[in-house]
């Protein structure tokens, strides 16, 4: 068998006749296709295969075709009319046509017989002289004005800035040990005023020296007492206790009952103070009246701890607290930055004053500052109180970091703006408000000598730590807040962290006097 496009093979061209049959009857008109024919010569069938040439279109392609006719079905198969190509710009031949540029006249310039514009140009001219110097008199006046202006305003600041005096070193301490002529304990497990959780020791446990460093730490009591006791059925009574009151048969100093001993008893919810922790003071021995005093201390870590670097006066010169006053150089709760009511990110400065013991206008002086990144118990920090007849600054490492910026420019009973007449809450009877610091320099109660305490409370229910923020777990006017705040130990007492992360560690204290040259 051979394949050979010869003579031969059958080639078959549509006409109008049927001899199409002998053709592959699956073969469509313009297409190239493969024939197969028999050749009888030579005495046998011999195939030949051969490629059908494609068919010129017909006469009739230019015309309508008949519906079902050969015509329109060779027309639907037939390749399209060539057309001319449309050059384009993109083609690396093609070349526009160059358009003739129109001048253009302006109408608004005035031309004169030649066509020429008479236009005039100053800057080609002689410069007038005085243009000049307007120009310098106008910038000079303006330099002179705004130099002038600047200095005035600096004049300014500077004799409104307070005049800062001259210090003379009173106290300084470094903690080679604890120095007794210096620092007196608070001995008490009555809560002070505040009604805290913490009794306050003279235990070693609770403050001592380490590395030149003071270091105040709470401690569980039941890890003294034991826990059963501190809950039932126990008398304490706190060895060396200072709070003391007048006996009236005697008129001899006895130690006060309600903060020197207790009986816990579970049925009333009354028990012995849960905590304990020390509260030390320079009373009787160190004091400032105006002057500067610096702390660098690191504070504690751990839900409802309360370390504070705060002042009281010597005497209560103008009455009971808050009447004689109370500075609070820093004030800070150990609780973490998530806290809402300022965790230990913050810290805060303060001055308690009021002309009644239940009036305390601390809600008009007092601020605070915090870290952005850290807090307060990851480092020291100096905190300083700058104290003169004409001003009081309390701040954290620079002056530019104030808590509290008072100025004396009035006095203390016209900043409150007490009501005329005030009602005890106690005896609910009413009286006139009486001005307790009358005739005395717009600093009273501030204007008289003043010593430092360190401490490290814990809880209270005096509202520093508001009820609802952070699982507080007390509720202030319960009168079981102690023994709820014990319940939840299990959730605080992690939060105490490991070895000294819970004590308030003090580098150093130094107190200033004004010098007798002011």
């Amino acid at each position: 068998m051979t394949h050979s496009p010869s003579s031969n093979s059958i080639h078959q061209r549509r006409s109008g006749n049927n001899n199409n049959a002998t053709g592959n009857p699956m073969s469509r008109p313009g297409t190239t296709q493969s024939h197969l024919s028999a050749n009888q010569n030579g005495g046998g069938d011999m195939l030949t295969f051969a490629p059908r040439a494609r068919d010129p279109p017909p006469a009739s392609f230019m015309g309508p075709p008949r519906i079902g006719s050969m015509a329109s079905r060779d027309s639907a198969f037939a390749a399209p009319p060539v057309r001319q190509q449309t050059p384009s710009i993109n083609d690396p031949g093609y070349r526009a046509k160059p358009v003739k540029a129109i001048p253009f006249k302006s109408t608004a310039l005035q031309r004169d017989e030649d066509g020429n514009t008479n236009i005039s140009k100053p800057w080609l001219e002689k410069k007038d002289p005085y243009i000049k110097i307007s120009y310098f008199v106008t910038w000079s006046l303006f330099l002179l004005l705004g130099l002038g202006g600047s200095a005035l305003a600096i004049f300014l600041s500077w004799r409104a800035f307070p005049k800062i005096p001259n210090y003379c070193i009173v106290l300084d301490e470094n903690f080679d040990s604890l120095n007794r002529d210096v620092w007196s304990h608070e001995i008490d497990l009555g809560g002070f005023g505040n009604h805290q959780f913490d009794m306050t020791t003279d235990s070693e446990a609770n403050s001592y020296v380490k590395d030149g460093s003071l270091y105040i730490t709470p401690t569980l009591t039941a890890d003294t007492v034991g826990y059963d006791q501190i809950l039932d059925g126990t008398m304490y009574n706190l060895t060396g206790c200072t709070n003391t009151i007048i006996d009236q048969t005697t008129n001899a100093s006895i130690p006060n009952p309600d903060a020197c001993g207790v009986i816990s008893n579970r049925t009333t919810g009354t028990m012995i103070p849960p905590v304990m922790s020390a509260r030390l003071t320079t009373k009787g021995k160190y004091n400032i009246n105006y002057g500067k005093v610096t702390v660098r201390a690191k504070l504690p870590r751990g839900d409802w701890l309360w370390p504070a670097i705060w002042m009281l006066p010597e005497e209560n010169f103008y009455g009971e607290w808050p009447m004689s006053g109370e500075i609070d150089i820093m004030e800070a709760r150990g609780n973490d930055k998530q806290y809402p009511a300022q965790g230990r990110d913050y810290v805060r400065g303060s001055l308690n004053w009021g002309p009644t013991t239940f009036l305390n206008a601390v809600y008009k002086t007092y601020g605070w500052w915090f870290e952005r990144r850290q807090s307060f118990d990851q480092g020291f920090h100096e905190y300083t109180l700058e104290w003169t007849p004409d001003f009081m600054w309390i701040y954290v490492d620079s002056r530019l970091h104030r808590s509290l910026d008072l100025s004396f420019d009035k006095p203390f009973f016209d900043r409150g703006n007490f009501p005329a007449v005030v009602t005890n809450v106690t005896s609910g009877l009413q009286s006139v408000l009486q001005n307790p610091w009358q005739g005395r320099p717009n600093s009273a109660p501030f204007d008289r000598s003043f010593y430092l305490i360190l401490n490290v409370a814990v809880g209270g229910t005096n509202g520093w730590f508001p009820d609802g923020a952070g699982n507080k777990p007390w509720i202030d006017n319960s009168k079981t807040a102690m023994l709820d705040f014990w319940t939840k130990r299990d959730d605080w007492l992690p939060t105490w962290g490991e070895g000294d992360d819970h004590s308030m560690i003090v580098d150093s204290v130094k107190m200033y006097q004004i010098c007798p040259s002011n």
